[in-house]
């Protein structure tokens, strides 16, 4: 039997079980979050995901659903060597194990490696994927080679040469110092 899931509203126990894949596009636009950390055209630019359920025994023999997500697209951000637009790809994968309740996911979210979320019957993918892209984005943005040269002086040349010609005021202290000993 096949289903149709929709990435909005996601029975997970019901795509994990009948090991549901889900693959999609969306416009950045749609995204708010993500689309604040850009300054390019937004509906040109898609995100990119795909999703896959399964489930797994735990150490006990009790099946657990997992969701199996990754995502990519690619923002248009600032440079931060150069100050000019770049683009800068992002992608994450990531294994989530489902529980029963939020208590029960906030305690072994501590105590294990995975992601643990909870049990939902309506969970908005989208969203989870918004916020796996967003914490992929680089803390530096930049180009491997800058298109421009990089100012890398913070003084102008020219006012170098003007401080060399200003006399020095120890010197005029040095010359009345030497003609009083004389």
């Amino acid at each position: 039997m096949t289903y149709e899931y929709s990435a909005n509203s996601l029975n997970i126990l019901t795509f994990a079980k009948s090991e549901g894949q889900l693959k999609g596009q969306v416009p950045l636009a749609h995204m708010p979050r993500l689309r604040e950390e850009t300054q390019g055209a937004m509906d040109t630019v898609a995100v990119h995901f795909d999703a896959q359920g399964d489930i797994r025994a735990d150490a006990a023999g009790v099946d657990e659903p997992w969701l199996h997500l990754n995502g990519h697209t690619t923002l248009t951000m600032t440079c931060q060597r150069c100050l000019t637009p770049v683009d800068v790809g992002i992608a994450f994968t990531r294994d989530f194990r489902f529980v029963a309740t939020e208590a029960l996911a906030e305690i072994e979210d501590e105590e294990s490696e995975e992601d643990v979320l909870v049990l939902s019957r309506e969970f908005n993918v989208l969203d989870l994927v918004e916020d796996e892209l967003l914490m992929s984005i680089p803390p530096v943005p930049k180009h491997e080679t800058c298109p421009q040269s990089v100012k890398l002086e913070a003084v102008d040349p020219d006012f170098d040469a003007t401080a060399e010609d200003k006399p020095n005021p120890f010197a005029a202290l040095q010359k009345l110092k030497d003609k009083g000993l004389d």
